[in-house]
């Protein structure tokens, strides 16, 4: 090996050091921190939220839903420009709330031990449960009606992508001692498993009652009188490091009564 080669295999090596150091640098080094301080030297508050006929949804030429209005409202109260953005995959909006993409996740989350590992919750904003959906009884369609969750045993339900209801349905299947065979889709939201349901492309889905409620009129064939999970509070969520965002947020939505509907 002559003194040529010696020198550039030194030389790759420095560099290689040199890249896998930056590399370690750069890639565990955490995020900063993001609390109100900082969101109010921005003057921008990140909010997702998902698209639903509960939440946010276009009627006519406007935005209307739930989870809008309540974004407007904070955003008179803070003086903070709020910068919605539209998701519904829990998973990745939590995701995304850890990387300083969003700062507020403002869906009606189910307050779970689990979901508590990954975020700080609001006060609550809502109370709502589980239901199955399904199909009544014809003489065209002969699909089981359900009214026993003991019947659920064997049975193929639907549920959106890392849905907070997968955990329920995950102990719902140890209490029966059956299995339970749990189909994730990454297509569809809540809203479109019922309709699914409806049109006999699917036998049963797991909603929140709100919204199977909001949407069963339009499907006479659907029942979602069946219980999945008892009464939980819902909240919304934020990083577990913005304990002042957290703070405000909670004194804020606690006037939330002052928002006309609400």
């Amino acid at each position: 090996m002559n003194l040529t080669t010696k020198k550039r295999l030194v030389a790759g090596g420095i560099m290689i050091l040199f890249a896998t150091i930056i590399f370690v640098y750069f890639h565990d080094k955490p995020l900063p921190v993001r609390d109100y301080s900082e969101i109010q030297d921005q003057g921008v508050l990140n909010i997702v939220t998902e698209y639903n006929s509960i939440g946010y949804y276009v009627s006519g030429d406007s935005i209307a839903g739930l989870q809008y209005k309540l974004c407007r409202y904070i955003e008179q109260r803070s003086g903070l420009k709020v910068h919605l953005s539209l998701e519904n995959n829990l998973e990745t909006s939590i995701q995304k709330l850890q990387q300083n993409v969003y700062d507020v996740i403002a869906m009606n989350i189910p307050v779970t031990t689990e979901i508590k590992k990954e975020v700080a919750f609001t006060v609550p904003i809502t109370q709502n449960k589980q239901v199955l959906v399904q199909r009544l009884l014809n003489a065209n369609d002969t699909t089981p009606l359900i009214r026993n969750q003991m019947d659920l045993a064997g049975k193929t339900l639907y549920v959106p992508k890392n849905s907070p209801n997968l955990l329920r349905l995950h102990n719902l299947s140890e209490e029966i001692a059956a299995p339970i065979y749990i189909k994730e889709t990454t297509e569809y939201a809540q809203e479109q498993l019922l309709y699914m349901v409806a049109y006999q492309e699917i036998d049963y889905a797991v909603v929140d009652k709100e919204i199977a409620q909001k949407n069963i009129q339009s499907f006479p064939n659907i029942d979602i009188q069946t219980d999945i999970s008892f009464t939980q509070l819902q909240a919304w969520a934020v990083r577990k490091d913005s304990p002042v965002l957290l703070d405000s947020l909670n004194v804020w939505l606690s006037g939330r009564s002052t928002v006309i509907g609400l």
